[in-house]
């Protein structure tokens, strides 16, 4: 048996040749005073993706098999890990210098909170900054955790989400049913446990991309949220501003879709 970890990241992947490298060196080229495993869980690339994971050796745990879907390829690099705290990074995104070690302090100094959030950039496919605005709008959103407002509008961005491998084990597994808003059902089981450490400390990029799975079913993703929402909370006035804010955000895509 693996001795326990103090941290584990887990990359989902399929086909991503043109991003993994620069997602997998974000991760390897962190500064930390301790140890993590880095697995990759890769749902059967052809595109080359393979080739660039041999590179890299005993650095970093990968497989590659076909799965359910990217819930169902986290779940399995979960269910492996020997972290006691855990994310997952996608394929295309990038952490920023200093995260994991930033992470893992906060982790310390406040023991009795499960998980954890932070600021994140959004960067296009040449890791440019984009979007700086909407950016600003969700970090003020997140400033402070309110239940309430999660329900409303995932204003928490998924690279910078970090939480103890125990939570995730009390709350139960990423649906596998829900493709696009996974992270969003997870948020909200985790925040019916208790209120998550919150840092302004930019900890990740989230990459746009028009062949990312958001980036090409942005209507899919909202409708799933909806569904999540009714799933947790009956209060129709909720469901009904839900609605709303769905409406001010789509506004806002098509906005930026017109005028660059």
């Amino acid at each position: 048996m693996e001795p326990t970890l103090a941290m584990t990241i887990i990359t989902p992947s399929l086909n991503q040749k043109q991003y993994i490298e620069r997602t997998i060196q974000s991760v390897l080229n962190q500064v930390v005073d301790f140890p993590f495993e880095y697995i990759i869980m890769d749902g059967g690339s052809t595109d080359g993706t393979l080739e660039v994971l041999q590179k890299y050796g005993e650095k970093i745990k990968w497989i590659s098999q076909k799965d359910r879907g990217q819930s169902d390829a986290i779940n399995q690099g979960i269910g492996s890990s020997h972290g006691k705290i855990v994310a997952w990074l996608n394929s295309d995104d990038i952490y920023l210098p200093g995260t994991l070690q930033k992470v893992k302090n906060l982790f310390d100094a406040f023991p009795d909170n499960h998980w954890l959030y932070g600021n994140c950039k959004m960067i296009d496919d040449r890791d440019r900054e984009i979007r700086k605005s909407i950016t600003c709008y969700k970090n003020l959103l997140s400033r402070r955790f309110n239940y309430n407002t999660l329900l409303l509008e995932n204003f928490l961005s998924q690279p910078s989400v970090f939480f103890k491998k125990d939570l995730f084990n009390q709350v139960g597994k990423l649906s596998v049913s829900l493709h696009f808003a996974m992270d969003f059902d997870l948020w909200v089981r985790f925040a019916q446990t208790g209120k998550p450490i919150v840092t302004r400390d930019d900890l990740a990029c989230f990459r746009i991309q028009e062949n990312s799975k958001s980036a090409q079913n942005v209507r899919k993703l909202f409708a799933e949220q909806l569904e999540v929402h009714k799933h947790y909370d009956n209060r129709k006035v909720m469901y009904a501003l839900h609605r709303l804010s769905i409406r001010k955000t789509l506004a806002v895509y098509h906005l930026i879709s017109i005028t660059g």
